[in-house]
């Protein structure tokens, strides 16, 4: 993508009514349409979605594929999808917005403040799809269910809310086993180191994303764990 239309994107994203940012990770601070500072204390459905439904978080959203999807399926519910990449963001914001899909929203802020930005048990469950695997060793704090993320989300998450994470990485799929393990706060509730071997056993689970698609290509496994923390 060139540096101009990233620059239009980010521009564009700014007028959306549908995102939210944060800037400056040392504050907390949030921005909505027009750069406009919103007070999300009262959590996300007093201030955005204006109901009383279940909040879950689609964390490294990218273009939002998977939770535009859920939120199509699913309009009891209101999804976020959380990206710190604003060109990506876009593009699902932009897909909503055109196809007026109203439980749904977006946040651009590093995951590593997520815990800024949401009341305490406001979350019903997270979503993990395709995240980055960090697979250097040096950089394991990084994938999104190490310890130090997962302390993060417990700060936000309902007693007993689901974690969800689907990945073609064998690597970041044994490591969260091994950190599910080592942690007597976590159950596993389901794991599937091959979810398209047989008939899926969540309907959810059939979403394709881009990603999942090119790696479905390249002959990789999908893999699928569901767990408490």
């Amino acid at each position: 993508m060139s540096t101009r239309n990233k620059l239009e994107k980010f521009a564009e994203v700014l007028s959306f009514p549908n995102v939210f940012e944060n800037f400056n990770p040392k504050d907390d601070i949030l921005t909505g349409k027009d750069g406009i500072q919103v007070d999300y204390s009262s959590g996300w459905n007093n201030f955005y979605f204006k109901n009383n439904n279940p909040v879950v978080l689609e964390l490294a959203c990218g273009r939002g594929e998977y939770s535009l999807a859920l939120a199509g399926r699913n309009p009891g519910i209101n999804y976020i999808g959380v990206d710190i990449k604003g060109a990506r963001i876009w593009k699902g914001a932009k897909i909503a917005l055109e196809e007026k899909i109203k439980n749904i929203a977006f946040l651009r802020t590093r995951i590593e403040h997520i815990d800024d930005f949401f009341k305490p048990e406001e979350v019903e469950q997270i979503w993990i799809t395709f995240p980055d695997p960090f697979l250097k060793k040096s950089k394991a704090n990084r994938r999104l269910t190490s310890p130090y993320f997962l302390e993060r989300y417990r700060k936000i998450l309902k007693h007993k809310g689901l974690i969800h994470l689907k990945t073609d990485s064998p690597e970041l799929y044994e490591f969260t086993l091994d950190v599910i393990s080592q942690d007597n706060r976590c159950n596993i509730l389901y794991n599937n180191n091959d979810i398209y071997s047989r008939e899926l056993d969540f309907p959810e689970l059939d979403i394709r994303t881009y990603y999942e698609n090119s790696h479905l290509k390249d002959g990789r496994k999908i893999k699928y764990l569901r767990f408490t923390i």
